[in-house]
C-alpha cells in the first residue's frame, strides 16, 4: 500500500480491534446499471479501487448482491491479496431478482450461502464485518431479527466471521441485536435531510459502535437541497462536499462510504470531506432537516 501524501479527514476509528480510516468507500457502483451484471468500463472499476487504496482508504463496504458477486469479484482482482491494513465489509440478508429488485434473504440456509459466496469471491478465509440487511428497499421494517442474527452468530463461532453489524434498522432491531451478540457497526440511511437516527447516534458513539450512513444526498425536498446548494456556492464547494463534511462533524463515531466508479470524484469526495465548516455554517446547515 503507498503511503498517501496528504492524510485522509477524520482520522480513524476501531471496529472491534479492526482500525479503519473514517472516510472509506462504497463499492456498489462499480457494478453495471442498477448495480446488476459488469461495470461497463472493467479497467476504470479496477483503476478506482487500486486508487482508493492508494488514497489510505482502509474500509471498503461491499455486498455480495452487487452484480449480483461482480463487485466482490473486481475487489478480489483489483486488490488481492490484500493489505493487512486494509479491512472489507459486506451486507447478507438480501438477494437480487430478475428485475434488479432486492428481495429478502434471510433463511438461515440464505445466509450461510451468502457468507461462502462472500468469502470465495473475495478470496478470504474470514470475513473482517458482515452486516445483516434487514427492511426492504423502501427502508427498515419492524419485526425481530433474532433468527437471522442467530445464523450468523454461529457462522462467526465457527471463524468464519470476525465481527458484526446491522443494516437498514430500527432503533428497536439494533437493541435486539446488541442484546444477542457484539455489534460493532450499525449502517443506515442518515443525511442531513433524513435524521431519524439522531438519538441513536449519539447512543452508540456512546458506547463506541461506529454508525455508517449510505445515501449521503438521498431524499432531499427541493427546499432542502436549495439550502444546502447555497452553504455549498457560499463555501465555493459542491454540496457532496458540504453534505460529507457535515457528516464527519456530526460524531466521532460516523463512518463514511461515497461511492464512485471515477478516481477523480473519489478524489473529490475525499478532498471535500475535509472542508472546514464554520459555526455559522453547521447552524445553517442543522436547520436541513428539522
Amino acid at each position: 500500500m503507498n503511503t498517501p501524501s496528504t492524510p485522509l479527514p477524520g482520522g480513524t476509528w476501531d471496529l472491534g480491534e479492526l482500525s479503519v480510516s473514517r472516510f472509506g468507500y462504497g463499492a456498489m457502483q462499480l457494478a453495471g446499471p442498477g448495480v446488476m451484471g459488469p461495470p461497463t468500463d472493467r479497467d476504470a472499476a479496477l483503476a478506482v479501487l487500486r486508487a482508493a487504496v492508494d488514497l489510505g482508504i482502509t474500509h471498503i463496504d461491499t455486498a455480495g448482491a452487487y452484480g449480483p458477486r461482480f463487485t466482490n469479484q473486481l475487489i478480489r482482482e483489483a486488490l488481492h491479496p490484500y493489505p493487512p491494513e486494509l479491512h472489507l465489509v459486506t451486507k447478507v440478508g438480501a438477494d437480487r431478482d430478475r428485475n434488479g429488485g432486492w428481495p429478502p434473504a434471510r433463511e438461515p440456509e440464505d445466509l450461510r450461502r451468502a457468507v461462502h459466496e462472500n468469502l470465495d469471491d473475495l478470496g478470504l478465509d474470514v470475513l473482517d464485518l458482515v452486516n445483516l440487511r434487514l427492511g426492504d428497499a423502501q427502508g427498515p421494517r419492524p419485526g425481530s431479527l433474532a433468527a437471522p442474527l442467530a445464523a450468523l452468530v454461529e457462522l462467526q463461532q465457527q471463524g468464519l466471521i470476525r465481527h458484526l453489524g446491522v443494516s437498514n434498522a430500527t432503533a428497536e432491531q439494533v437493541a435486539e441485536a446488541r442484546a444477542m451478540a457484539p455489534i460493532v457497526c450499525v449502517q443506515n440511511m442518515y443525511n442531513l435531510a433524513h435524521r431519524r437516527d439522531d438519538e441513536l447516534i449519539d447512543e452508540l458513539a456512546g458506547q463506541g459502535v461506529a454508525y455508517v450512513p449510505f445515501f449521503p444526498l438521498g431524499g432531499f425536498s427541493p427546499l432542502q437541497s436549495s439550502s444546502l446548494s447555497a452553504v455549498a456556492d457560499r463555501l465555493d464547494a459542491t454540496p457532496m462536499s458540504v453534505a460529507l463534511a457535515w457528516l464527519l462533524r456530526r460524531s466521532p463515531n460516523i463512518l463514511l462510504i461515497p461511492g464512485t466508479s471515477s478516481r477523480a470524484h473519489l478524489r473529490e469526495n475525499a478532498a471535500g470531506a475535509g472542508l472546514r465548516l464554520s459555526t455559522e455554517d453547521l447552524a445553517e446547515l442543522d436547520g436541513i432537516g428539522r
